[in-house]
């Protein structure tokens, strides 16, 4: 799949708004991108067809995050085509990613980007989130596009460390979502994200055991 060559001046601009180290990171991004439009012709694994939009809706909102994301072990909940874990295994290679999806097209996918992709520091687990039997092992929980921070919590709350953080990406500040949270989790914070060439608001709720 050959992408336009205008997408990458656009990933760079933003890559660096980020300061994030463009002349590292856009090529294998953009393969990962390539990867995504080839086969979301024929597996509807996003509903973002553009891949123009996709480098903003994607790639860039993924990494929005990326300095809150601390080294260690990070399981990426109902991670669909990989996002915002493949983006973050790609841009912190310390970082050991666990892409978890229980779709099995969208599994076939993940698989194949991370051996094209050659992301050693990632894996896939094909199986719900609840289902999932590793607990306690992850550092990092991350949910782009998963329900409500009490249903996250609920699902995939077994899998972290003692002291381990739910990374929960937001459009709006989710005040109400905080406040459903079950007993036991609370909000270390939540900070606002600026996505280069995005404009709608963005939040980074950080949950954890209280």
């Amino acid at each position: 799949m050959t992408l336009s060559p205008d997408l990458e001046p656009t990933l760079r601009n933003g890559l660096n708004a980020l300061g994030l180290d463009a002349d590292a990171l856009a090529p294998r991004l953009l393969d990962y991108l390539a990867l995504l439009v080839k086969w979301n012709a024929t597996y509807n694994l996003t509903a973002i067809r553009d891949p123009r939009q996709m480098v903003t809706m994607h790639l860039l909102d993924s990494l929005a995050m990326h300095p809150f994301v601390e080294s260690g072990a990070l399981a990426d909940l109902g991670t669909g085509p990989g996002l915002p874990g493949i983006p973050l295994a790609i841009a912190k290679p310390e970082l050991q990613v666990t892409l978890v999806e229980s779709n099995g097209k969208k599994a076939r996918f993940l698989r194949e980007a991370v051996r094209q992709l050659k992301l050693d520091n990632a894996r896939v687990a094909e199986a719900r989130a609840e289902a999932l039997a590793e607990p306690a092992a992850h550092d990092l929980l991350t949910a782009r596009a998963m329900a409500t921070l009490a249903t996250i919590v609920v699902v995939g709350g077994h899998l972290l460390k003692p002291g381990g953080k739910l990374l929960a990406m937001k459009g709006v500040r989710p005040d109400e979502e905080i406040a459903a949270l079950p007993t036991g989790w609370r909000t270390e914070a939540v900070h606002p994200l600026q996505v280069p060439g995005l404009d709608a608001e963005r939040h980074l709720a950080v949950i954890v055991r209280a």
